[in-house]
């Protein structure tokens, strides 16, 4: 009990030293113009991938429903980044505890969904490269759909807590913050971070062995019934995946465990990065990305 009070008058006393007597904290033009980039970057990019993608490619496919979804996801991270970067340029929030925590739930959403999209994409390629008639029944656009609509419904669920819980901390602040300023928040760590954790800990495992089988099978047991046309290509897919678990994932789910206060902020600059990095993923996913449907060769149009 000691241990936790002393905690807590750390953070209210390292908090109070960023506060000024307008009831602002200090503002931080670096993450304001990293945030900023990233929302320059992200916006566009998954607008027109998202454009493409539901114009010039069936949402018959599983993999390119889990695209949509992902590139959805990404859209309204986008979207949301305009607050980040007004906050921490100006250090006020005069927006109100309200629209902090859908901000702050949309964030979350997107760095939880596009964990899973990816692992399911990497998945699906699994099946479409290693197991191809065999899984023809699973791999169908009623499944993606399905697996989707229950991804979303999970998440909402785990945000309702973490959503009242937040704004009634909030409301408890004499100071209008938002984002990683919490000084009225408990010290100790939520149950559900410890969840994430291991659940994103598990998607890595599963993004690993996934790349590991479909290698193998490339390198030495592809069946003629699995017609790879770009080898190249299916690699980088899985090497991608890999990379923005490392680099955007488990650092971040990693210090939500040894790390408190705004220590934790460049691990979300890094997390944020992933809507920049995804319309990659589908560019190399979809060998005829930019070409409409009617002009795609039906021998090599995507599954």
């Amino acid at each position: 009990m000691s241990q936790v009070c002393c905690h807590a008058d750390l953070s209210r006393h390292l908090f109070s030293h960023q506060v000024d007597m307008n009831n602002t904290v200090e503002p931080e033009p670096v993450y304001a113009a990293v945030f900023g980039c990233i929302m320059v970057l992200g916006l566009p990019l998954n607008a027109v991938s998202l454009w493409i993608l539901l114009r010039r490619h069936s949402l018959k496919s599983p993999n390119v429903v889990f695209m949509v979804n992902l590139a959805i996801s990404d859209l309204l991270l986008a979207i949301s980044l305009p607050t980040r970067v007004y906050f921490y340029a100006t250090g006020t929030w005069p927006l109100g505890p309200s629209v902090c925590v859908l901000t702050t739930v949309i964030f979350r959403k997107n760095i939880s969904s596009s964990a899973i999209l990816i692992t399911f994409i990497c998945v699906d390629r699994l099946l479409a490269v290693v197991y191809p008639m065999r899984s023809r029944h699973l791999r169908t656009s009623s499944n993606a759909w399905k697996a989707v609509v229950l991804v979303w419904l999970f998440l909402m669920l785990m945000n309702i807590s973490r959503s009242v819980s937040m704004s009634r901390a909030l409301k408890n602040c004499t100071v209008p913050v938002c984002f990683d300023y919490h000084p009225c928040w408990a010290p100790y760590k939520p149950a559900w971070v410890y969840f994430y954790v291991v659940f994103v800990f598990i998607m890595l495992a599963v993004n690993i062995v996934c790349t590991t089988l479909v290698s193998w099978t490339l390198r030495s047991h592809l069946t003629d019934s699995a017609k790879v046309s770009n080898k190249v290509n299916v690699m980088l897919i899985f090497v991608m995946n890999l990379v923005m678990f490392t680099i955007c994932f488990i650092p971040l789910y990693v210090g939500l465990l040894t790390i408190t206060g705004t220590v934790i902020r460049p691990l979300v600059c890094l997390a944020t990065m992933n809507c920049c990095l995804d319309p990659l993923l589908y560019y190399f996913s979809l060998d005829n990305f930019w070409k409409k449907k009617e002009d795609v060769d039906p021998a090599t149009r995507e599954e």
